[in-house]
């Protein structure tokens, strides 16, 4: 089982300047992840990324699912406003 600051960890440890919100029951999460790195990236694209941080969890069986959000820090304010 996981935390979501485990994955909140990992996550931040793979992208710049990231803002990441994880939830969830110890194998299924919910994620919002904010990054200028995904600027330019189609959504297919941004989920790798995300998906590339947390591989050996998933890969092992650790972390089941996480559905997630992405956007850049220009998204989320166009999406807050």
């Amino acid at each position: 089982m996981m935390k979501p600051e485990e994955i909140e960890q990992l996550v931040r440890g793979a992208l710049s300047d990231v803002e990441v919100q994880v939830g969830g029951d110890g194998r299924h999460f919910q994620a919002v992840v904010v990054s200028p790195d995904f600027e330019g990236v189609p959504r297919i694209k941004r989920h790798r990324m995300v998906y590339d941080a947390l591989r050996e969890h998933i890969d092992g069986d650790v972390l089941h699912a996480i559905s997630m959000q992405t956007m850049t820090p220009a998204e989320r304010e166009r999406k807050a406003g």
